[in-house]
């Protein structure tokens, strides 16, 4: 969330923000609900300071026998028209707040102006894609012949885009999972969390999920509770309402949870195989940091997301997003592609932002600096650590072999009970 401070006395820079982002969300409404409320502040603090007057004067008349029924007929018609003006400004609140709760964040400097995809520039590439000596196998196919991905028992108990993964796969899933999270505790300075799966209301607004993707997410229908869509939303809100010392920060958290995305805006994209889930596994990354150092963060982040797929051997490029491709929530995103051979193009399999103070505005979590300076918002950080399903994907393509097996990368060895490849 945006500070309405700011907006009030940037207009024009928001304006184009959201136009660099592709949006034309009007903040001509907001701008002028915010001014009208300011007037009616004013105006309330008026008929107050003459209801307390006339108060006082109700009081000097009757000490003094007199009548005082026009002062306090006066005080009357004050008081009605305070509470008039009390309801218009709780009306202008909720519709100030909807507002504000609907404008995404505004994007870093550093970030390149963009329309789409089309227009984000690759920061760094790693490795160089494997050249087969025969046609490389989509990972449906590899997983289907080998028994260890069953797709239709998947849609049958359940419907499409769910998987059922079998034996080998099963453990893979298990074993990158387990490499990630030592990975990022052992070596990254990350502290493991094992959050809830559903959280409310108030937590996914928190995050920035409600109340604009309200249709991507899955509710739970008696209660306020809703599947998460990835563990950012838990591991941001660990500190929603609180107050952090300086000293303490920066924290890292990761997690390992399942996620749940309806992706109602995906129709007809990626239906075949595990690309695009409506459940699916993954590692998150969250830091909570000083403005500062957000930045800073920001690069480690990503290089922790690059470190998993350059441990697994697997050629990958960093590109940047550019503003019409950001997400909502996000002043800079890193995303992470991976090289898919049967596809002949890169796929992205982390995203990694810095959302600075827009969370922690709509969770109220701020810091006291060591210098004993006014309480400040913190910057909070994000990133996929990486997903564990494209990633098994990126696993079964890249290490293919043209007999139907598939190698098992050095560094899951140990994780896979000492296997080194899955064979028919």
């Amino acid at each position: 969330m945006l500070d309405l401070r700011w907006i009030r006395s940037n207009p024009d820079e928001v304006r184009k923000s959201l136009a660099d982002r592709n949006n034309d969300m009007d903040i001509g409404p907001l701008l002028a609900m915010d001014e009208e409320k300011r007037a009616l502040l004013t105006e309330t603090e008026d008929l107050k300071a003459r209801r307390n007057e006339g108060s006082k004067k109700v009081g000097a008349a009757k000490a003094r026998g007199e009548d005082a029924a026009s002062i306090m007929e006066e005080m009357r018609s004050l008081g009605e028209r305070v509470k008039e003006i009390d309801a218009r400004i709780a009306e202008l609140d909720a519709g100030i707040s909807d507002m504000l709760l609907s404008i995404p964040n505004r994007p870093h400097d550093s970030v390149p102006v963009g329309k789409d995809e089309n227009d984000n520039p690759e920061v760094r590439r790693w490795g160089e894609p494997k050249s087969f000596a025969f046609e490389p196998k989509a990972h449906w196919d590899i997983g289907e012949a080998l028994g260890i991905l069953d797709f239709e028992k998947g849609a049958s108990l359940s419907q499409s885009r769910f998987t059922v993964l079998k034996g080998m796969g099963a453990r893979l899933e298990r074993a990158l999972l387990n490499f990630m999270l030592d990975l990022h505790t052992e070596k990254h300075g990350y502290r493991e969390i094992q959050p809830p799966f559903m959280v409310n209301s108030k937590t996914m607004t928190g995050t920035g999920q409600l109340p604009k993707f309200a249709d991507d997410l899955y509710k739970c229908e008696n209660d306020d509770l809703w599947l998460i869509p990835t563990a950012e939303v838990p591991l941001t809100n660990l500190h929603a309402e609180e107050i952090l010392e300086e000293n303490m920060l920066p924290l890292y958290y990761t997690a390992y949870t399942p996620c749940f995305r309806r992706e109602a805006g995906a129709y007809g994209r990626d239906v075949r195989g595990m690309l695009r889930q409506h459940q699916f596994d993954k590692v998150e990354m969250v830091k909570i940091t000083t403005p500062e150092e957000s930045y800073d963060e920001l690069e480690k982040l990503t290089d922790n997301a690059e470190e998993v797929l350059r441990a697994l051997g697997i050629p990958h490029r960093t590109i940047c997003l550019c503003t019409g491709d950001m997400g909502f929530g996000s002043s800079k995103t890193y995303d992470v592609e991976v090289w898919l051979p049967s596809q002949h193009k890169y796929r992205e399999i982390s995203s990694c932002s810095n959302c600075e103070d827009f969370q922690a505005r709509r969770m109220n979590t701020r810091f006291r600096p060591k210098d004993g300076g006014k309480l400040r918002f913190v910057h909070t950080l994000n990133g996929s650590g990486i997903a564990i399903g494209r990633t098994l994907i990126a696993v079964l393509e890249n290490y293919q072999r043209e007999d139907g097996s598939v190698g098992i990368p050095e560094v899951l060895v140990p994780y896979m009970g000492g296997a080194t490849e899955i064979k028919g």
